[in-house]
Formats: C-alpha cells, structure tokens, sequence
C-alpha cells in the first residue's frame, strides 16, 4: 500500500509540473505573438512611409516662402526666364490698360458738346472742343473737321483711314503679350524634357531606377512645367481683358463716327 501510495503520489506530482510547463509554455507563445503583432502594428509600412515623405511638413511657413523654395529647386535657369516673361508680360498688360482706360470717353457727350458747337461757333469751335478732348474718338472728329471744306467725301474717307490708324494704337503690344504667353508653357516644357534627360543619365551612371535617383529630375521636370503654365494662364487672362475691352472701344468708335457724319450732313444743309 505504500509502494502503491508513493507511486500514486509520484505520478500525481509529475502530472501537474508537466500541466504547469505546459500552460506556462503556450503563455509565453502568447506574449510573443502579442508582442509580434503589436510590433507589426507600430511599425510604418512601406506605403505610409512613402506618404510621409511625398507630403512634407512646411510647418508654419508662409506662402511666400514655399513659392520661393518651389522656385529655387525647379532650377534658375528656366525659372528665370519664365519669370522675365511674366514680369514683361504683365508689364505690357498694365500699360495697354492704363492706355485704354485714359482713351475711353462719353461719346454721347462729346457728341452733344460737337454739335452744339456747331450751332453756336461753327466748325472752329468745334475743333477746339475736339481738341481739348482726349481719346480717340475725338481725334477722329478732329481730322473730320479738319476737312469739312473739302466735301463730305473726303472726310468720310479721312475719317476711315485715321480711325484705322487708332485702332492699330490700341492694339500695340498685344502681339509681345501672345508671345510671352506662348513662350512661358514652351519654356516649362523644354524645362520638363531636360529634367527627364538628367533622370535617365543618373539611372545610367547609378545602373538602378532607384526612385531617389530619378527623383530631383522629375521634381525639376514638373515644377517648370507648372510655374510655366501658371504664367500663361495668367497673361491669358489679362490678354482677353484687354482685347474685349479694344473690341468694345472700336464698336464704340465706329457707332459714334455714323452719328458724327449725320451731324456734319445736318449742319451742311
């Protein structure tokens, strides 16, 4: 009985430390899977990471800084240059602007100042109020004047050719303004090729198409080609302001120019 109880006892005590190892065994294979899992849940995946750096911080700085920070890193060779067509571009635009602005008139008025004129003072006083009238519109009843003793022929046909003449002053420099908007996306893009040549020539040097060899030449390939289409697009805006505006200014012209010769007609008679 003894024997039996000792070896039940012995039995009993082997069970259990076998059990206790066992469970302690799988309790351990759990803390290594959870620390397994939550390591692989903390560290950054190959996507994140490639988001983080395509999308930098700038943090607190101004646009103005970025736009300058852009600049220097699209290269200052084309930037440059596609920063002289702006800087030219808009300059002729606010110039041909400001012209039409100060050669815009009331031709109602200045009509009604003609023609009263003309029933008080004749064609003299006429000219002078002409004359002391900027625009175009009052040049060109100035050159009517001019040749009223000459016949009404004559002066529909002085009238016509000056007011060509004026039409071409309104429209000087549009054709710089075209050219600048042209020039500005061509520059971008030739920017655009050269970047992509220096891509390809460090993929051949590296033996590799690692994307941070590729990387600063396509960043200078896309930034030219932006900034070159911002300025055309930009120019382009003030290029049809400016051309509605002439068309308008014409349209005007040639209404007033009709209403001019029937009061010369009239005061004929």
């Amino acid at each position: 009985m003894k024997k039996l109880f000792v070896f039940l006892t012995v039995a009993g005590m082997l069970t259990f430390g076998l059990n206790t190892a066992v469970l302690g065994q799988d309790q351990g294979q759990e803390a290594e899977t959870e620390e397994v899992v939550d390591v692989q849940e903390t560290e950054p995946t190959p996507a994140d990471m490639m988001g983080q750096e395509l999308e930098p911080d700038y943090g607190d700085q101004s646009f103005h800084y970025i736009l300058k920070e852009q600049f220097i890193e699209g290269g200052p060779a084309f930037m440059s240059i596609i920063l002289l067509c702006l800087i030219i571009g808009l300059g002729l635009c606010v110039e041909r602007i400001i012209y039409l602005n100060l050669a815009s008139t009331n031709t109602t008025k200045l009509l009604n100042k003609v023609e009263d004129a003309l029933k008080t003072g004749g064609v003299d006083a006429a000219k002078e109020v002409c004359r002391n009238t900027r625009g175009p519109v009052a040049s060109i009843y100035y050159q009517g004047l001019e040749r009223y003793n000459e016949g009404m022929e004559v002066v529909e046909k002085s009238i016509v050719s000056y007011g060509g003449v004026l039409m071409g002053r309104l429209e000087m420099n549009l054709t710089w303004i075209s050219l600048f908007i042209a020039i500005a996306p061509m520059l971008g893009f030739m920017g655009t090729v050269i970047g992509m040549i220096g891509a390809f020539d460090a993929i051949a040097r590296a033996g590799d198409i690692s994307p941070t060899i590729v990387a600063d030449g396509i960043k200078v390939a896309l930034l030219t080609t932006v900034f070159g289409l911002i300025v055309a697009v930009i120019l382009q805006i003030f290029y049809n302001y400016i051309v509605s505006k002439i068309d308008t200014m014409v349209n005007s012209m040639e209404d007033a120019t009709i209403s001019f010769m029937d009061i010369l007609i009239k005061y004929k008679k």
